[in-house]
């Protein structure tokens, strides 16, 4: 499906994102980052993984969350 796509394509949801992660299909990750500690729940990234990312952007918002925008180094 990425190669023979004209545009971008998103994932949502960390399961779907953690499996294309680990198959190598992620080139950028944008990331909204929300100044509150919740404990437990789903992972947003699978164990052991280890990618080298380049900032792109930031984007910082009035409530305190910080959107970041990496590319794949």
């Amino acid at each position: 499906m990425k190669d023979h796509a004209d545009c971008d394509l998103s994932i949502g949801g960390p399961g779907l994102a953690s499996e294309a992660i680990r198959a190598g299909l992620v080139d950028r990750y944008v990331l909204r980052l929300v100044p509150t500690i919740v404990g437990g729940g789903t992972q947003a990234l699978p164990d052991a993984a280890r990618v080298d990312l380049a900032l792109n952007t930031t984007r910082r918002f009035d409530d305190g969350s910080v959107l970041v925008d990496y590319s794949l180094r």
